[in-house]
């Protein structure tokens, strides 16, 4: 999960950079990749919770 953030952030680090230059449609298109990765992590980051609470020994 930590490779997604970590593209995540890049993806974001991109279309600010994009965007300063003026690269509108490159910095839309990074946005969407960066927002896409940002929330299959925190998808996968609950269902690992929830997976790890329903089987931990009570």
């Amino acid at each position: 999960m930590g490779n997604l953030l970590y593209y995540a952030i890049v993806f974001l680090v991109i279309a600010i950079v994009a965007a300063i230059f003026g690269f509108g449609g490159v910095a839309g298109t990074a946005m969407e990749g960066a927002r896409i990765l940002f929330w299959v992590a925190i998808i996968l980051f609950i269902v690992s919770a929830v997976v790890g609470a329903v089987q931990r020994p009570w």
